[in-house]
């Protein structure tokens, strides 16, 4: 639910509030009347992609004539105000403030109190649509490059206490400056000591740690360093390293790829849910290498300590900052001079599935 404010109110915010939990907090960018901007102020272009929790296009401030990125909250089922989800979104978006994290800009509303859109600026690209567009794959400078922008916004979470818990391709965008930034936050969690027990349903496929995979409901950090790992050799290899079907199929892969955990290398992995009566692959060797045979030493090593089985000893993202690989040669290459590529977001329609393209409209 939706707080309007009187625009004699004198207040420069609107009121989130979940009937549900009782859960509340104020959000800021309102105009200098006091009033919540409407989303008809905004001109819809096209559909960009689709989120957690929910849908994203790109879009035209008519006041400013600034292109924004604007994501609808999804009300699919939800009956007693803004899904807790899309609060917790809010909420972390509004305190974290990183030039490798999307921003969120405002929030406005539509004709209907439940009707609330998340403003946040755009970039031109995402990593998912550049993969499949680009005719040949990013040099080792341009994925240093990325990299290390995505572990500075990584530390800057991690630091703050937030675990992101849905990290892949399509969820990290670039503008044509050359600046990456890490998007949808709607999977993402604050975190402290002790931890409390979150479902492991969360993480793309591809991307999901294999703590996770065995039905851990302990996470840490190190869920978001797995699939930092994923994600570099994705940019290495130009196609998904671990592209599994089903958990058992992925966590095969994942043996394949690395060998068989045990109890010595993995301490309690033996007692963890989904090991119990579950027989899996004996293989003894490590296979990184022949997966990636033209990589350094380095690139290497940086590849092992973030696929560690045991979440203990997985690299952090300041120890991955760290890494020999960004400081020897090919160095990455400087953001601005990350090469420009078609729009292809851009191209994308404005309508859902089973709908005729739109025409440009006001939302």
């Amino acid at each position: 639910m939706v707080e309007r404010v009187p625009a004699d109110s004198g207040r420069d915010e609107i009121t989130l509030l979940s009937l549900r939990t009782g859960q509340s907090f104020k959000v800021p960018q309102l105009d200098r009347l006091g009033r919540c901007r409407a989303v008809t102020e905004f001109e819809k272009l096209n559909r960009i992609g689709e989120g957690t929790y929910g849908i994203v296009y790109r879009a035209r401030d008519l006041r400013t004539n600034e292109v924004v990125a604007l994501k609808k909250v999804r009300m699919d089922k939800e009956k007693d105000g803004i899904p807790v989800s899309s609060m917790r979104e809010i909420r972390l978006l509004l305190h974290l403030r990183h030039p490798n994290l999307v921003e969120l800009q405002q929030v406005v509303v539509g004709s209907r109190l439940e009707s609330v859109f998340l403003v946040m600026g755009y970039c031109e690209q995402d990593l998912a649509s550049l993969l499949q567009n680009m005719c040949s794959p990013f040099s080792e400078a341009q994925v240093k490059c990325i990299m290390q922008q995505v572990l500075c916004g990584l530390h800057f979470l991690h630091q703050n206490f937030v675990i992101h818990r849905d990290l892949k391709v399509s969820n990290l965008l670039m503008t044509d400056k050359g600046c990456v930034k890490i998007a949808d936050f709607g999977l993402a969690r604050t975190f402290g000591l002790p931890l409390k027990p979150m479902t492991p349903k969360v993480v793309t496929l591809w991307y999901r740690a294999p703590e996770l995979l065995l039905g851990s409901r302990k996470q840490t950090t190190a869920i978001d360093m797995w699939a930092l790992g994923c994600i570099l050799a994705e940019l290495l290899a130009h196609k998904p390293l671990l592209p599994g079907s089903s958990d058992l199929q992925q966590i095969d892969l994942v043996i394949q790829l690395l060998g068989t955990p045990n109890d010595q290398i993995w301490p309690g992995f033996s007692k963890l849910p989904a090991v119990r009566g579950c027989q899996l692959r004996r293989q003894p060797y490590n296979n990184l290498r022949h997966r990636l045979p033209w990589l350094s030493e380095a690139g290497l090593r940086l590849l092992h300590m973030l696929f560690m089985y045991d979440p203990g000893k997985r690299a952090t993202a300041e120890d991955a900052l760290e890494s020999s690989y960004f400081k020897e040669n090919p160095l990455p290459c400087d953001p601005k001079l990350m090469p420009t590529f078609p729009h292809h977001r851009n191209q994308q329609s404005g309508a859902g599935p089973g709908e005729r393209p739109a025409k440009r409209r006001k939302l």
